[in-house]
C-alpha cells in the first residue's frame, strides 16, 4: 500500500510535469544537460526528468514592432524625426534563442542605423517623396542581417516623417504659393477659352449675317430679273399680237396718240412729240372716229 502511494506521488511529481503539449504556432527549445538538444513542434512531447530542460518558448506568429522616432540627417543637412514599423516572424527557434541576446532590441538598433544610412544619401525633398524606396532598402538590409538570428523581416514601413517646424512652415508656404499659381493659371486659361469662344461666336454671327444679306440680294436680283423677263415677254406678246392682227398704220398712229394723251395727263410741263407722227390732223380725225 505504501509502495502504491509512493508510485502515485512519483507519477504526479516527476512524470506528469515532464509531459508537454505544444500548441499550434509555438515551438519549445529543449536543452539536454545544458546544450541544445532539439525543438519541439506542436503536439505531445515528453522530456527526461532532471536531464532535459525547456530553454525557451517561441511564438511563431508574425509580430509588429513600432519603434520610437529616430533623429536622422539628410544629405542637405536637415534634421528630422522618422519612426518606423517592422513586421517580422521567427522562422528558426534555435537561432532566435541562441543567435543574439534581446533580439527585439537588436532589430531596433539595426533599424535606426540602417535608416540613418539611407536617409543620409537623400535630400529633404527626396526623403519626403521616396517612402517606397526607403521601405524596400530597409527591408532588404534588415532581412539579410536578421537571417543569422532566425528572424524573417517581411515588411518595413516608414510611419511618420517629421521635419523641423521652420521647414514645415516653409513647405506650407511653398505649397500655398503653388496652389495659388495653379489657380491663377486655371483662371487665365478659363478667361482665354472664354474670349476665344466669344470671338468664334462673333465670327460665326458676322459670317451668317453676311451670308443672309448675300442670299437676300441674290433673291432680290432673281426677282427683278424674273419681273423684267415677264415684262419683256408681255411686250413681245403684244407686238406679236399686233403683227398677227395685221394692224395698219392708222392703228399704230392711234396707239401713239393714246400714249401721247396719257403722257399729257401727267404732271410734266413739257411734251416731246415723236417725229414719227407726221400728220397730227389725220391722227386726230382717226381718234375722233374711234371715240364716236
Amino acid at each position: 500500500m505504501d509502495f502504491l502511494i509512493i508510485l502515485i506521488i512519483l507519477v504526479f511529481v516527476i512524470i506528469i510535469p515532464n509531459v508537454k503539449i505544444v500548441p499550434q504556432s509555438k515551438a519549445y527549445v529543449l536543452e539536454r544537460l545544458g546544450s541544445y538538444h532539439l525543438t519541439w513542434e506542436n503536439g505531445l512531447h515528453v522530456k527526461v526528468p532532471f536531464i532535459d530542460r525547456i530553454s525557451s518558448v517561441v511564438n511563431l506568429k508574425e509580430k509588429v514592432k513600432d519603434f520610437a522616432p529616430q533623429p536622422v540627417i539628410t544629405s542637405d543637412n536637415v534634421t528630422m524625426q522618422i519612426d518606423t514599423v517592422v513586421y517580422y516572424q521567427i522562422t528558426d527557434p534555435k537561432l532566435y534563442t541562441y543567435g543574439v541576446e534581446n533580439p527585439i532590441s537588436a532589430i531596433e538598433n539595426l533599424t535606426a542605423t540602417t535608416l540613418r544610412n539611407i536617409i543620409g544619401e537623400l535630400e529633404l525633398d527626396q526623403t519626403l517623396t521616396s517612402r517606397d524606396i526607403i521601405n524596400s532598402k530597409m527591408r532588404a538590409i534588415l532581412d539579410e542581417a536578421t537571417d543569422a538570428w532566425g528572424i524573417k523581416v517581411n515588411r518595413v514601413e516608414v510611419k511618420n516623417i517629421l521635419p523641423p517646424r521652420d521647414i514645415q512652415e516653409a513647405m506650407e508656404k511653398q505649397m500655398r504659393a503653388e496652389r495659388e499659381r495653379r489657380e491663377a493659371i486655371l483662371r487665365a486659361e478659363g478667361d482665354k477659352n472664354s474670349a476665344i469662344l466669344r470671338a468664334e461666336g462673333e465670327k460665326q454671327s458676322v459670317i451668317l449675317r453676311a451670308e443672309g444679306q448675300k442670299e437676300s440680294q441674290i433673291r432680290i436680283a432673281e426677282g427683278e430679273a424674273k419681273a423684267l423677263l415677264k415684262i419683256k415677254e408681255a411686250e413681245a406678246t403684244g407686238i406679236k399680237f399686233l403683227k398677227d392682227a395685221k394692224a395698219d398704220e392708222a392703228v399704230l398712229k392711234l396707239k401713239s396718240y393714246e400714249a401721247l394723251v396719257r403722257v399729257a395727263d401727267g404732271q410734266a410741263t413739257k411734251i416731246i412729240v415723236p417725229s414719227s407722227i407726221q400728220d397730227i390732223t389725220s391722227v386726230a380725225a382717226v381718234a375722233k372716229d374711234v371715240l364716236k
